[in-house]
């Protein structure tokens, strides 16, 4: 069984997807369509910059589906590669769920891209510049990491964001409390403990401004039921209703990315292989970590997608 896997914030590269294009008019039309939907130019930020445009959170996340949703237009065009027959599950890391759904039928492009523009400029605006931080913890397990962002705390905002697998988790919150967390964490053996560059603190209580939004947003606009399981990343459990699935992308705002539980749940329903779309390779590299008997491999190039496209033809 195989799982295709969709990337998050953090794998965004000037560049990313320039080469699909090239080789494919049917990746570049995906483009196009998101540059109509939101009304600029995000193609010619994502092949030519600058950085500092493309790392804004209200194009970063756009510009990831994008280049996700590129690579799955000409696995289909292309390949006559229909995700229903061949795949058993989508599922992506925080903002790469919304690629995940929109590959799905779940949501259509236009829809994505507009919801994606709105969740980046809420969660961007929903904490003071310098008010917030993230960092990544290494070489701790998690329950380890619960005690340390409770006893970081002390009245402030200090949770953990993102569980992406044995070892690495990711804590958010205030400044301070997220500066208190590394070095709570240096004391009981981290390997390394670091600020993350991020521009606000993703996935915690201090995003519930943003979170109010997106639930305005998502009553305007009807998720239909994928045509594969979704297995969501802030539950971790699969489901197959537009309904639940829309509850789900309001929760996942403030909610903790469970990635390392979301593999192993895909292992268990006997996914072997994991096919990660998009820019990148990051959830490849986790992919194994999780779970080390999983095949996992990236379709980020031309070359990539064409021996795919040879082998599961």
């Amino acid at each position: 069984m195989k799982a295709f896997i969709f990337p998050g914030q953090g794998s965004q590269a000037i560049g990313m997807g320039r080469d699909i294009c090239e080789a494919f008019r049917c990746a570049r039309d995906v483009f196009q369509e998101v540059d109509e939907a939101l009304g600029q130019n995000l193609m010619k930020i994502i092949f030519e910059g600058p950085e500092s445009e493309l790392v804004l959170t209200e194009n970063t996340q756009p510009a990831l589906m994008a280049v996700s949703l590129a690579v799955m237009r000409v696995l289909e065009k292309e390949g006559s590669h229909d995700l229903s027959p061949t795949v058993s599950f989508v599922a992506g890391h925080s903002l790469g769920q919304y690629s995940a759904l929109c590959a799905a039928g779940a949501l259509t492009l236009n829809h994505t891209a507009r919801l994606l523009k709105i969740r980046g400029q809420a969660m961007q605006e929903a904490v003071p510049l310098g008010k917030g931080a993230m960092a990544a913890l290494l070489g701790l397990e998690l329950p380890l990491v619960e005690k340390i962002v409770r006893d970081a705390a002390l009245g402030q905002v200090c949770e953990i964001a993102n569980d992406n697998s044995p070892g690495q988790v990711v804590i958010s919150g205030h400044l301070e409390a997220v500066e208190r967390g590394i070095e709570l964490s240096k004391e009981r053996g981290a390997k390394r403990s670091l600020l993350l560059n991020v521009s606000a603190p993703f996935h915690c209580a201090l995003m519930e401004p943003a979170q109010i939004r997106m639930k305005e947003a998502l009553t305007e606009i009807i998720v239909q039921d994928p045509m594969v399981p979704l297995m969501d990343n802030v539950s971790a459990d699969v489901t197959q209703n537009g309904q639940d699935i829309s509850a789900f992308l309001v929760r996942q705002v403030t909610g903790r990315v469970r990635w390392r539980e979301s593999v192993i749940k895909m292992a268990e329903q006997g996914v072997t292989t994991t096919v990660e779309i998009g820019s990148g390779k990051v959830l490849t590299g986790l992919s194994k970590r999780i779970v080390p008997s999983l095949e996992a491999f990236a379709l980020n190039t031309p070359h990539d997608i064409e021996s795919y496209l040879k082998r599961n033809g």
